[in-house]
Order: structure tokens, then sequence, then C-alpha cells
């Protein structure tokens, strides 16, 4: 008689349905990666606040937009973001029995969302600089090219944060796998191509900092209803290639 063997990761006990252990995933990443966001974004507000205070006082109310310099470190503590994501979880999330192809999908959704969230955050924080600076009369000018060109077009200001924060966390997710895959070697080669969709994203918004030594070249921006697509279109590859990468990678067993 031949005993039947079941794969821990193909059953799901007590009832348990895909939908709800995806929730449990995404729980585990969001209790695990707030600490890091909140931390971050704590010291990142408060700090541009007082600068911004004191820089506005010393000149008079005649300097630029203090969120307009603060504008490069979300981007890249973005990046950190999404080369935390493999190391933190796919050893523990896989060998408790979630498929890759779940990880991956909470992977995603988690990082589109946190995405979405940042976008938000500065969509609120060049609103209460506004006012603030409004009922000071000081200037808020904007240094740096943006898709935008006053704080009062939200939509822009969350479609510029959104996709480069988000093609960043994926550049961050394939440079991770990558690393953690690979090796630090092989994980340093192939950095012109997991940074791939943060370059997209610089060269087709052309916007903040980088944007302004592009645009110094005489390089422009293509049309918006050519770049947001763009940029979402290489950020969705990005997240599917590194599902790709992470489908075949075994758990490794731990050293020492």
């Amino acid at each position: 008689m031949t005993a039947t063997t079941t794969s821990p990761a193909a059953t799901l006990p007590n009832g348990v349905t895909s939908g709800q252990r995806l929730r449990r995933v995404l729980h585990a990443m969001r209790v695990g990666m707030t600490p890091m966001l909140g931390g971050y974004w704590a010291v990142m507000v408060l700090s541009f606040l007082v600068i911004g205070l004191v820089v506005q006082l010393i000149s008079n109310g005649d300097s630029h937009s203090i969120w307009d310099y603060g504008t490069q470190s979300p981007k890249y503590f973005s990046l950190v973001v999404g080369i935390t994501i493999a190391p933190a979880f796919f050893t523990l999330m896989v060998s408790l029995g979630i498929t890759r192809k779940m990880l991956s999908v909470a992977a995603s959704i988690f990082l589109v969302g946190a995405a979405a969230c940042t976008a938000v955050l500065w969509v609120i924080v060049y609103q209460i600089e506004h006012v603030l600076y409004a009922w000071q009369g000081w200037t808020q000018a904007l240094a740096n090219p943006h898709l935008f060109t006053k704080s009062s077009q939200v939509g822009l200001i969350f479609t510029e944060f959104f996709l480069l924060v988000l093609s960043h966390e994926v550049a961050g997710w394939l440079t991770g796998i990558s690393f953690q895959r690979f090796g630090v070697w092989k994980g340093l080669l192939l950095l012109p191509l997991t940074l791939i969709p943060a370059a997209a994203a610089e060269f087709l918004l052309v916007a903040q900092w980088l944007g302004e030594a592009l645009a110094s070249t005489g390089y422009h921006r293509p049309s918006l209803a050519v770049a947001v697509p763009g940029v979402l279109a290489v950020s969705a590859l990005g997240l599917y290639f590194g599902y790709l990468m992470i489908r075949s990678f075994g758990v490794r067993p731990t050293k020492g």
C-alpha cells in the first residue's frame, strides 16, 4: 500500500483560504516594516519642518520651498525599502509554506501601498507648507523641475511622488533579490539591469534634482500621456521579473 504525501505548501490548514493567507502575509510585512518606515518619516518630516522654519526666518521669508530640497532622500530610502523586502521575508515566509508567487504578490501590493502612502504624505506636507507660508507672507517657490508648478496641483504632486517612489522601490526589490540569490559580485554586475525601473522613471519624468541635470543637457520630458504609462509599465515588469527570479530560488540553510 502506497502512502500519499501532501506538500505543506499545497494545502491550507484549518480552512484558511488563499485570500486569508495573503492578508496574513501583508499584515506580517506591514508590522515588520512599519518601525522602519514610521521612524524615517517622523525624523524626515520634523527635521525639514524645523530646518524650513529656520531658513525662512533667516532669509526673511524669501527662500524656496524647503520640501523641494527634501525630495531626494525619500527616493533613495524607497530603494532601501525595496532591497529589504526579499532578505527580510523570503526565507521565513517560504519555510512556513507561503508560495513564492504569493510572496511576490504580497510584496507588490505592499510596495504599491507604501508608494501611495508616501505620495499622500508629500501632498499633505506641501499643503501645510503652503498654508504656513501664505500666513507669514513667505515665498514658496520651487527650485527643482516638477510635474507640478504650484502646491495646489494635488493630482500632479501625487502622481510625481507615487511614480518616483514606486519605481525606486521596484529597483530595490530587484536588487535585493539579485544579491540574495546570486551573491555580492554577480549582484553588483546586475545593478545596471536591476536599477532600470528607477532610471526609466528619472528619464521619463525629468523631475526633481536629477531632472534639472537632464534638462541642462537639452533633453526634454515626453508628454505625460507617454511618461506616466511608461513608468507604470516598467515598474510592473520589474515586479514580475522579481517573481521570475525567486520562483526557482531555494531556501538556504542558516549557517553556523
